[in-house]
């Protein structure tokens, strides 16, 4: 709070003044009439001390005149003073009052209103410990769970007006191991298993249960495992090996139930990106251990709804032995295969009723002839076919639409959506009016993709993309990249002697050696082009990057996909499809302005306290917004326990720099 104001002399003060001056004159007067019992004379003794009162009265007020002249003479010498300063110090002089004119403001705000300052926030009871929101899982009981027959959870958020509360990690929880060693090891405490989940036998759902981790590599396992699977493909599609993927045009690819996330983590080794999704599961999650491993993933479903993903994303769709019946509902699960691939991409699906002792049944012969058929009214061509697999390639060719004698029809403009929000699942063909029709041969090889040239560019200036009032231009491309690359070396040289240098001593007493923490899952709330993520791969850090484009922003999230990178539309004002404590670092520039232009349905509060759920113990947080709003930030960073630093940023910018790191709360026994 600032200093009360100096009031000084008013014309309220002379007024008292003046009060007082009768007051004295009249007890004077009357003490004199009492004690010579009658009236005085202008001669009187009575008169002499009226003319000392006057005499005092004007030596005081030329008193106070000097102090007016001397004030004067200090406000021009510091008028001249500032006037000879360097522009510089005037400048930044000007700032921190401004600031200070902020923060005393707000302060003044909440008296007037008589808001008491908030206390910190409650953790939240032990049945939340895997608690994600938009699933109604918190009254689960893990021991009733049936994993042989497991519960479809279809996504519906609700907004729940009450204060959120904190959850704390489990009891025996330990800070994730250092990529690359924790894409093999992982702390068995830190998720939640039964021992039933990896008995399956399933290529991807391979690991093994020690006393206090679990191992995904074995030498075992790699000799007939995820190596001679991968490389299986790359000869089906007509490629040497997995290494000559990117050659092939596949960079990012979906992995639909994705087990523990083993064969995006053997991909991530030859510069492919995988996305796993799966249902949510309560205990045994794919998408919690493969988060856990640092391979990205997220909670999603083919059940009824579209992924909130842009039309024609991916180089290659994944399926090995997922549980999705294709043949169900009249072909409309691969209707979204087809509406996610791009065009020459692949689907690779491998399942057990593909082999020719499973087609030996009549069921089977009927369901396997009913998918080959809808394939091929999606003008997907089989590639090969090799035991449990097999390989279709989509086609690159508009006019094979045309030329189809049955099949489902191609979506009209009002259905043909490019980056719907979980609409229900369309029965049409999309993306075919799309300027983003282009074959994945055709597409500028990785890594060079990331840096879009001027014809991949002049896609976005022939249509408007979603919300977006003007084309993308060049120009703003190539500022926009620059800009993110000087501002990932300036976040890195501020963090850095704090993540890689002696931290403060975690609960327990068996510590990883130093650096203690290293990331690698980020989560970049407001990621525009991508230039956060693209930054981060120059600078050659071991991460990746989840790009998430707000429902209240333009959509570049085509963008992002098209240079090699994944990410997901959302609405920060709902839960975000992951479990508790899945990344290391959230990023948000400029998202908190997005609110102040439009009606949140949820408080600024409700979006920390969501960034608290997904953030792992020690996990860093960085927002870069306006001033006033950087303030607000702050000051709820005291109820959700964060450390918090602020930063400012050039003297020119009305931005600053929040950066936070949530502590690790342990669990009380």
């Amino acid at each position: 709070m600032s200093r009360p104001l100096y009031r000084g002399f008013s014309g309220g003060g002379r007024g008292s003044g003046g009060a007082s001056r009768d007051s004295f004159d009249s007890s004077y007067l009357a003490k004199d009439f009492a004690e010579n019992g009658h009236d005085h004379e202008a001669g009187s003794p009575a008169g002499t001390n009226r003319s000392r009162q006057s005499l005092i009265f004007a030596l005081l007020k030329l008193g106070l005149v000097a102090v007016i002249v001397l004030a004067l003479s200090g406000s021009l010498y510091w008028a001249i003073s500032i006037s000879t300063s360097a522009r510089g110090n005037v400048y930044h002089g000007y700032r921190q009052l401004q600031e200070q004119v902020v923060a005393d403001l707000a302060e003044i705000g909440e008296l007037s209103l008589g808001i008491a300052r908030t206390n910190e926030l409650e953790f939240c009871p032990p049945e939340y410990e895997n608690f994600v929101p938009c699933y109604y899982n918190v009254s689960e009981s893990f021991d009733l769970v049936d994993s042989v027959a497991p519960t479809e959870h279809e996504r519906k958020c609700v907004h729940d007006s009450e204060k959120g509360c904190l959850i704390l990690p489990p009891t025996n929880y330990r800070i994730p191991l250092r990529w690359p060693s924790g894409r093999d090891f992982i702390w068995k405490a830190n998720v939640k298993i039964t021992g039933q989940e990896f008995s399956s036998g399933s290529l991807t759902k391979r690991m093994m249960v020690e006393e206090e981790h679990i191992s995904f590599r074995s030498d075992s396992f790699m000799v007939d495992g995820v190596e001679d699977y991968t490389h299986q493909i790359a000869e089906m599609i007509g490629l040497p090996n997995e290494s000559n993927f990117i050659e092939a045009g596949v960079r990012t690819v979906l992995d639909i139930g994705c087990g523990f996330g083993s064969f995006g983590a053997h991909l991530f080794s030859k510069q492919l990106l995988t996305m796993c999704i799966a249902n949510y599961e309560v205990s045994g999650s794919q998408v919690q251990l493969t988060l856990e491993r640092g391979i990205p993933a997220m909670i999603g479903s083919f059940s009824s709804r579209q992924l909130p993903y842009p039309y024609l994303s991916f180089d290659m769709l994944h399926c090995a032995r997922c549980g999705i019946e294709w043949e169900k509902n009249d072909g409309i699960f691969l209707l979204e295969v087809d509406r996610l691939l791009r065009p020459g991409g692949y689907f690779v699906w491998t399942s057990q009723m593909n082999t020719h002792q499973s087609l030996r049944d009549k069921e089977n012969q009927k369901k396997w002839s009913m998918i080959h058929d809808f394939a091929e009214n999606l003008c997907w061509d089989i590639l090969s076919q090799q035991d449990e697999t097999i390989v279709w390639k989509k086609t690159s060719k508009k006019k094979c639409y045309t030329s189809r004698k049955a099949g489902p029809a191609v979506c009209d403009r009002s259905h043909d959506v490019e980056s719907p929000y979980y609409q229900p699942l369309n029965p049409c063909i999309s993306g075919i009016r799309s300027q983003r029709w282009i074959s994945i041969e055709s597409h500028t090889p990785w890594p060079s993709r990331v840096a879009l040239n001027s014809a991949e560019l002049g896609i976005y200036g022939k249509y408007k993309i979603q919300l977006v009032n003007e084309s993308v231009h060049p120009e703003d491309f190539a500022e926009d990249a620059a800009s993110w690359k000087s501002v990932v070396h300036n976040y890195w040289s501020l963090l850095s002697p704090l993540i890689f240098s002696d931290h403060p001593k975690r609960p327990g007493d068996e510590d990883p050696s130093p650096p203690f923490n290293m990331l690698r899952n980020v989560l970049d709330m407001n990621a525009h082009f991508g230039g956060f993520n693209a930054a981060l791969l120059d600078a050659g850090k071991s991460v990746w990057v989840m790009n998430v484009v707000p429902m209240n922003s333009p959509s570049y999230l085509p963008m992002i996909f098209d240079r090699g990178f994944v990410g997901v539309q959302h609405d920060w004002c709902e839960a975000f499809p992951t479990y508790p404590r899945t990344y290391d670092m959230v990023h948000a520039e400029g998202l908190l302005s997005l609110g102040t232009h439009k009606k949140q349905r949820c408080s600024m509060l409700d979006i920390f306290v969501e960034i608290d759920r997904i953030l792992r113990p020690e996990g860093w947080v960085i927002i870069r917004d306006t001033m006033l709003l950087i303030e607000t930030a702050r000051s709820m960073t005291t109820q959700l326990r964060w450390d918090a630093r602020l930063i400012e940023l050039d003297r020119s910018s009305d931005e600053k720099l929040l950066v936070c790191q949530k502590p690790y709360f342990r669990k009380q026994q």
